[in-house]
C-alpha cells in the first residue's frame, strides 16, 4: 500500500480511538470538567502532561530547528525540559494545595482582587492563542502532505476532531485522551529513529548512532557533517556560538522557555486534577520520564535529516532529485527555484536555491523578499526568460517543520513508517491544542463569567458558557492555522516568553513573598507582558531594529526576550511592594498554609472571599 492509503488507515484508527475515549469520558459538572474530578492517577497525569506539553514545536519543528542550527538548537533542549524541573519542584506542589482551578483563580484569590484576576485573564488568553496558533499550523502541515488535501481543509478536520472530544469530556475526556495520545505520538518519534539509526551507523539507539562511524566509513557522522557543512559554507554543525546566537541569546532564550514552562497555563492546570499535592509532585517526574524518550532522541533524528539532506541535495539535477523531494514540493514548503545551470546548489553561499515558499512567479518573489527584508540577485541568470534568484539569509533551506515528518522519506523507510509519523504530529499538535483550548475555556467562562460577571450561575449553565467557549476558540485557533504567523517552533517560542514575563513571577512572589499585594503584581504583569509582546511583535512583523541592552552585538533574539520582561516584571513587583499595604491577614495566612510541609495536607479549597 502506498503512503495516502496507509495515512489514511493510520490518522483514522487514531481518531476513531481519541473520540472513544472522549465519549466514555464525558462530564456533566464543572469540576469533571475543569479538573477531571481530581482524581487522576500521578502516572496517568505524567503521561497527560507529557502530551499536553509535547507539542507539534516538539514532534515537528524542534528537531528541525536543532538540524538547521546545529549546535545553537539544544537551547530549546535545555529551556524546555529545564522548565519542568523549576515547574515540578517549585510551583506544582503548592499550586496543587491551593486547590482551585486556573492560574487566574490563584492570582485573583491570592491577591483578593477582580481587577487582577481579570489581567491574569487577558494574559492566559494571550499566551494560549499564540501557542493554539503553532499547534494549528503543524495540523496543517501533516493534512497538505500525507492526504494531500489543501491546508484549509486539513486545519478544517483537526478543529472538529478537538471540538468533539474537549466538550464532551472537558478536562477528564481531554486527559484519558492525551494518554492515548502519547503513546502514539512516542511510538511514532522513535521507530523511524531507531531504523534510520540502525541503517546509517548499524546502532539501535539512535542516540548511540549520533556519535558513533556511519556504515562501512571510518568517520563519525557528526564529524562527516561538520565537514559537509564546512564544505557548503555553512557553519560547522557542531560549534557552539556562531552568528546571532552567541552566548547572551542562547542565555536569554533558554531562561525564557525555563520559566516559561513553568508560567504556560495549559500545562499548570494539569497539577490541579491530582489528588494531592504530593501526586502532583510525582506527576512531574513522570512527565519528565515519558517527555526524555522524545527529547534525547531528537538531536538524533536532526542529525540524521541533515546528513540525508545534504547529501542528497547539492548539485544534483531536477531528474535525480529525490522522491520525498518531488513529494514535499508540491505542498510549497521546499521549492527548487534554477538558476538556469539545471542543478540544485543547497549551499550557504550566494547560490543557495532551495527555499520554503512554494512556486512563485518573479513579481511573488520580489514580495517575499521585501516582506523578509532580503534581497534578489539576478546575476546567475541569463536570457530573456531570466529569473532572480532568491538569496535567503537565515531563511534558505526547506521549511524546518517538514524535517522530522520528511526525514523517514529521506531514509527510504517503509510506506507504513512514513505514514504512522504523519498519525504521532497529529497527536502531538491536537494533544496540546486540547489543552489549549480547555485553558480558553476556563478562563472565560469559569474566572471571567462566573467569578467576575454572574457569581450566581448555575452549574449546567457555567458548562454551557464552557463548551460554547471551546467552540469560538476552536474557529480562532483553525484561522491562525490557515493563516500561521511564522513556522510552529517560532511561534511557540513566543508564547513561552510571554508566559514567562506574565505568569512566573506574580506566582513565584505570590507563594514565596505575602508582602505582595494587589497593585504591585498587577503593575508587574502588564509591565512584562507588555514590553515582551511590545518587542515580538516590533521586531518580526514591523522590523524594528533589536536590543543590544549593552550585552550583544547580534541584538536580543524575540525569543529570548521574555527573559527580560520576566526581569521586569520581578523589578517593578518587588520596587512598588514596599509603598503598598500589604494583604489582609486572610490572605497572608492563605500564603503560610499554602506553604506548611507538613503532613501534604489535602487540598485547601479556600473561600475567595469578597473581591475588589
Amino acid at each position: 500500500m502506498n503512503v495516502q492509503v496507509w495515512t489514511y488507515i493510520f490518522v483514522g484508527l487514531t481518531f476513531a480511538l481519541y473520540l472513544s475515549i472522549a465519549w466514555w469520558s464525558r462530564v456533566r459538572d464543572t469540576k469533571g470538567f475543569y479538573v477531571a474530578g481530581r482524581g487522576v492517577p500521578a502516572a496517568a497525569n505524567g503521561m497527560a502532561t507529557a502530551a499536553d506539553w509535547m507539542s507539534a514545536a516538539s514532534f515537528i519543528s524542534m528537531a528541525g530547528l536543532i538540524s538547521t542550527m546545529g549546535f545553537a538548537g539544544g537551547v530549546y533542549l535545555m529551556g524546555w525540559t529545564g522548565g519542568f524541573v523549576l515547574l515540578s519542584l517549585l510551583l506544582a506542589p503548592y499550586l496543587r494545595k491551593f486547590g482551585h482551578y486556573t492560574v487566574p483563580d490563584f492570582v485573583g484569590d491570592r491577591y483578593d482582587s477582580r481587577f487582577a484576576r481579570i489581567i491574569a485573564v487577558l494574559c492566559a488568553l494571550f499566551v494560549s492563542f499564540t501557542y493554539v496558533a503553532g499547534q494549528m499550523r503543524g495540523v496543517g502541515v501533516v493534512f497538505s502532505r500525507f492526504l494531500e488535501v489543501d491546508v484549509t481543509v486539513g486545519v478544517v478536520i483537526g478543529m472538529v476532531i478537538v471540538f468533539i472530544y474537549a466538550t464532551l469530556g472537558g478536562m477528564k475526556g481531554i486527559t484519558w485522551t492525551q494518554v492515548a495520545q502519547y503513546w502514539v505520538l512516542i511510538t511514532a518519534f522513535l521507530i523511524p529513529a531507531i531504523a534510520i539509526s540502525i541503517k546509517l551507523t548499524g546502532n539501535p539507539m539512535p542516540q548511540a548512532g549520533l556519535g558513533s562511524d556511519l556504515a562501512n566509513q571510518s568517520v563519525s557522522l557528526l564529524s562527516k557533517l561538520d565537514g559537509l557543512n564546512r564544505e557548503l559554507g555553512f557553519g560547522p554543525y557542531t560549534e557552539p556560538f556562531v552568528g546571532r546566537w552567541d552566548k547572551v541569546n542562547v542565555f536569554f532564550v533558554a531562561l525564557a522557555l525555563m520559566v516559561g514552562t513553568a508560567g504556560l497555563p495549559h500545562v499548570i492546570v494539569r497539577f490541579y486534577t491530582v489528588k494531592t499535592p504530593r501526586s502532583a509532585r510525582w506527576s512531574g517526574f513522570w512527565a519528565l520520564f515519558f517527555i526524555a524518550g522524545l527529547y534525547l532522541t531528537a538531536p538524533a533524528v536532526a542529525g540524521f535529516a541533515r546528513y540525508y539532506m545534504l547529501e542528497s541535495l547539492n548539485g544534483t539535477t531536477r531528474e535525480e532529485l529525490p522522491q520525498w523531494f518531488n513529494s514535499w514540493e508540491t505542498t510549497g514548503l521546499v521549492l527548487w527555484y534554477d538558476n538556469g545551470d539545471g542543478k540544485i546548489h543547497y549551499s550557504g553561499d550566494d547560490r543557495n536555491e532551495i527555499f520554503r515558499a512554494g512556486t512563485l512567479s518573479p513579481a511573488e518573489l520580489s514580495t517575499l523578499a521585501r516582506d523578509h527584508q532580503l534581497w534578489l540577485d539576478s546575476g546567475h541568470s541569463s536570457g530573456a526568460d531570466a529569473r532572480p534568484i532568491l538569496k535567503a539569509h537565515g531563511l534558505s533551506g526547506p521549511d524546518r517543520d517538514i524535517i522530522v515528518l520528511a526525514t523517514p522519506e529521506m531514509a527510504e523507510l517503509s510506506n507504513w513508517i512514513i505514514a504512522f509519523v504523519a498519525a504521532g504530529g497529529l497527536a502531538a499538535a491536537l494533544s496540546t491544542a486540547s489543552g489549549l483550548l480547555l485553558v480558553i475555556s476556563s478562563s472565560v467562562a469559569h474566572d471571567l463569567y462566573y467569578k467576575v460577571l454572574n457569581p450566581s450561575a448555575s452549574e449546567q449553565k457555567r458548562l454551557l458558557i464552557g463548551r460554547a467557549t471551546i467552540g469560538v476558540a476552536v474557529i480562532v485557533a483553525g484561522l491562525f492555522g490557515i493563516y500561521p504567523p511564522a513556522f510552529v517552533g517560532q511561534v511557540v517560542a513566543f508564547a513561552f516568553g510571554l508566559a514567562a514575563a506574565s505568569f512566573f513571577p506574580v506566582i513565584v512572589l505570590g507563594i514565596f513573598w505575602k508582602r505582595v499585594s494587589m497593585i504591585p503584581a498587577i503593575a508587574g504583569m502588564l509591565g512584562g507582558i507588555g514590553l515582551t509582546g511590545f518587542y515580538i511583535v516590533g521586531v518580526v512583523f514591523f522590523g524594528m531594529e533589536k536590543w543590544t541592552l549593552g550585552l550583544t552585538a547580534n541584538g536580543i533574539d524575540p525569543q529570548g526576550i521574555g527573559t527580560v520582561g520576566m526581569f521586569l516584571n520581578f523589578l517593578i513587583t518587588i520596587v512598588l511592594t514596599p509603598f503598598f499595604p500589604a494583604p489582609d491577614q486572610r490572605i497572608q495566612d492563605l500564603v503560610d498554609k499554602v506553604r506548611e510541609p507538613e503532613g501534604w495536607s489535602p487540598a485547601v479549597d479556600i473561600d475567595s472571599g469578597p473581591e475588589h
